[in-house]
């Protein structure tokens, strides 16, 4: 795995003959910071939820909607962003996304009810997913060998920091505005970055040289449908575990199974065929492939849940303001940007066994922000809460950058823009299951003097998908291991067959 992080996969038809494009670090700036925007939109309204409930009157499922419904949005059209950049071209699938993200904002920050706001948030998801996957091909596109690390490395960066510092910057707008309207600005932010990004885009981005036509058997509707179906049945009865009574809502989990199993036989038999799959299957052929988008999957499921019940047991529990709500979570923004950095470097030389150390890392301190709370309850818990914050942190940035690379590193550039896709669809969807899940229980808890009791058993939930994913981690580093004896030893092998 490290010698594959070091030496990625071939150029394939995308690459330039001509040399590297000498613009290609400014054409970066740009893709980094629209990265950015729509990243940094998962969490920057975490902070705003309690602002949102009050001016919109919205029901806690509706909160969860405003988070879940972007991730699963944003989700479900990465993959077939990916294929359209791809076959259309990835400049213009960016700049499309770019605008129609810029526009839902302004449609966001208007909002006059909780559905109006809902929706908005869902076509801001689906504006995200046209600009993601174009990021991580378009890396693949422009670079090459070490600088392909390194750029990934400053694209994973951004994707944790834009998580991390989410909910300090939002308490900031929501400080500087007010409480009653500064939830607005918010989404509002977004528009000066927005049209300047797309003017630089325009300028900087380079072409698709293997770009043409697209019909639309080549986007692959039906495995789309069967997608997002499937996906949607799986986070219903935790999004509405509250709000539907009875057992027989998870019922849907057993629909999801069916639906994702058609899905995968869809695309089996789409491989070959007249229709372009949506999702190639011959990806996850590529060990390095499969399990870094698991792992990613649910490491996500446990990263950004922690932010959601955090900022909520913070004001709504301890009745702390949206600023210093976000003041108390930036150890963890800090941890992660700091340690990105290092991360990006690393893997070349550790592969995996770096992500196992991060994974450990996030889990002791998720562990130790619980029994932070328990030891110094009240306003002073979220003080006491930086130190171990600081350490999941810094485990988080040696994780997704790393993760990142490696998982792309043996991926063809021609089908980069598939690949990223499908691994950011882990951690969209991740993000949408994990606050659906962790949402429903701590909802579950919360009582008149029942807020610690609720974010202790919502850190139990993200935990265990953090946990989850170090077991991922550790049986790669295990198969890895393996191989190499394997291959050490076939050698010695032949020679005492010859002899």
């Amino acid at each position: 795995m490290a010698q594959s992080a070091a030496h990625p996969g071939p150029a394939g038809r995308d690459a330039d003959p001509g040399g590297p494009d000498p613009r290609r670090w400014q054409a970066l700036a740009v893709c980094l910071v629209a990265g950015f925007m729509t990243l940094l939109d998962v969490s920057i309204v975490n902070v705003a939820l309690p602002s949102i409930k009050e001016g919109l009157n919205t029901p806690e499922s509706d909160l969860q909607w405003v988070l879940s419904g972007y991730a699963l949005a944003f989700g479900l059209f990465l993959i077939p962003a990916g294929r359209l950049g791809d076959a259309r071209g990835r400049r213009a699938v960016f700049m499309a996304g770019l605008a129609l993200f810029t526009l839902a904002s302004a449609a966001c920050g208007a909002a006059q009810s909780s559905m109006w706001l809902v929706i908005a948030r869902l076509v801001q998801g689906v504006a995200g997913g046209l600009i993601s996957p174009q990021i991580s091909a378009l890396i693949q596109q422009m670079f090459s060998g070490r600088e392909r690390g390194r750029a990934f490395g400053m694209f994973g960066t951004v994707v944790g920091i834009s998580t991390a510092v989410g909910p300090l910057l939002g308490g900031l707008l929501i400080q500087a505005a007010g409480p009653d309207h500064g939830w607005r600005w918010v989404f509002y932010v977004n528009l000066p970055l927005g049209a300047v990004c797309l003017l630089l885009a325009h300028r900087l981005l380079p072409d698709t040289p293997s770009a043409g036509r697209v019909r639309p058997r080549d986007l692959d509707p039906v495995g789309v449908a069967l997608l997002g179906a499937g996906v949607l049945a799986l986070l219903l009865p935790f999004v509405q575990a509250q709000q539907w009574p009875g057992n027989g809502k998870w019922l849907l989990l057993v629909l999801a199974g069916a639906l994702l199993a058609a899905f995968v036989i869809w695309e089996a038999r789409c491989t070959g065929g007249r229709t372009h799959p949506v999702l190639d299957l011959s990806l996850f052929r590529l060990r390095s492939y499969w399990l870094g988008c698991l792992l990613i999957l649910l490491y996500f499921a446990g990263f950004t849940s922690i932010f959601f019940v955090t900022t909520l047991y913070l004001q709504s529990g301890l009745g702390y303001s949206a600023l210093v709500a976000g003041l108390a979570i930036t150890p963890f923004a800090l941890g992660s940007g700091v340690a990105a950095s290092i991360g990006g470097r690393l893997v070349g030389r550790f592969g995996r066994p770096l992500v196992v150390v991060g994974l450990a890392m996030v889990a002791l301190g998720l562990a130790g922000t619980a029994l932070a709370v328990h030891l110094v309850p009240g306003t002073d818990a979220g003080w006491a809460m930086a130190a171990p914050l600081l350490l999941a942190g810094l485990g988080s940035g040696l994780v997704i950058a790393p993760n990142q690379t490696l998982t792309l590193a043996e991926v063809p550039v021609n089908r980069a823009g598939s690949a990223g896709g499908t691994l950011q669809t882990g951690q969209r969807v991740g993000s949408a299951i994990g606050i659906a899940a962790v949402g429903a229980v701590f909802f579950a808890q919360v009582g008149p003097d029942g807020w610690a009791d609720a974010y202790d058993h919502g850190l139990v939930v993200s935990v265990a998908f953090v946990l989850a994913a170090l077991i991922v981690a550790l049986a790669d580093v295990g198969a890895d291991r393996r191989g190499r004896r394997r291959t050490a030893h076939e050698p010695s092998d032949a020679s005492r067959s010859t002899v």
